[in-house]
C-alpha cells in the first residue's frame, strides 16, 4: 500500500524536495505519499499502452506526446500527481506556469487522456483521482483495473477485471466500463482496435 509521508507541504516544497530515486512519489493534500513499487504486470500494461497510444497519435498527425515523468496538480488544494500515462498536448503548454520549471500541467486543455492503471491504492485511482482530473477539466481517464481490486461498487460483483473510461461530458465525468473480449470505446482515438482482453494479456506477456 501506498506510504504517506506525514508532514504537510506545499506543491514547491514538494517539487524541492523530490529526490533523484526510482521511486514514485505524488503528493495528496499537502502529504507527500510513495507508490507502490510497479509488479511486472503493471509494467507490461504500461508499456503496451504507450505502444499503442503513440502509434494512434502518429497516425492522426496530432500534436501530442507521453512525458517520461510529469505532474498534473489540481488548482485548488495542495495535490499533484504522477500518472502511469499522461498524454499532453504540446500547443497548449506555452499556457502552463509549471511546465518549464517542474514538468507539471493544470490546465484540461494541456491533457488529452491520463490513464492509471490499478494497484493496491485503488481508491485514490476511483475516487480521489477521478473526482480531481474531472475538476481539472481532463477529457478522458481510463482505470485499468487488470487484477480487479477495486471495491465491488466500481467494478461490480462478482469482481472481475474491468477497464473504466470516464469521459467529460458538460463537466462531468460519465464512465463506460469494458470487460474480457469488450472492444474499448475512446472518445479521443475512436479507431483504437482494441479489446479488454487484449490490454489485460499484455501485462502477462502471453499472447
Amino acid at each position: 500500500m501506498a506510504q504517506a509521508l506525514h508532514k504537510i507541504v506545499t506543491f514547491e516544497e514538494f517539487v524541492g524536495w523530490y529526490p533523484d530515486t526510482q521511486r514514485r512519489y505524488e503528493l495528496h493534500d499537502g502529504v507527500i505519499v510513495e507508490m507502490p513499487p510497479p509488479t511486472g504486470d503493471h509494467e507490461g500494461i504500461i508499456g503496451f499502452l504507450v505502444e499503442e497510444i503513440v502509434m494512434e497519435y502518429k497516425r492522426l498527425k496530432l500534436p501530442y506526446f507521453i512525458p517520461k515523468t510529469a505532474f498534473v496538480k489540481p488548482l485548488e488544494g495542495e495535490s499533484a500527481y504522477s500518472p502511469d500515462v499522461l498524454l499532453l498536448n504540446r500547443p497548449n503548454l506555452g499556457n502552463e506556469p509549471l511546465w518549464k520549471k517542474s514538468s507539471t500541467v493544470s490546465q484540461g486543455a494541456s491533457i488529452a487522456l491520463v490513464v492509471e492503471v490499478v494497484s493496491t491504492n485503488w481508491r485514490d485511482d476511483y475516487l480521489k483521482k477521478a473526482a480531481d482530473y474531472e475538476a481539472v477539466g481532463i477529457p478522458e481517464y481510463w482505470i485499468i483495473d487488470y487484477a480487479a481490486l477495486g471495491g465491488r461498487r466500481f467494478i461490480g460483483n462478482p469482481k472481475e477485471p474491468t477497464i473504466s473510461i470516464y469521459s467529460l461530458v458538460e463537466g462531468e465525468y460519465q464512465v463506460s466500463q469494458f470487460r474480457r473480449g469488450d472492444y474499448i470505446e475512446s472518445p479521443t482515438f475512436a479507431e483504437l482496435n482494441l479489446t479488454a482482453e487484449q490490454i489485460f494479456q499484455a501485462g502477462s506477456f502471453t499472447t
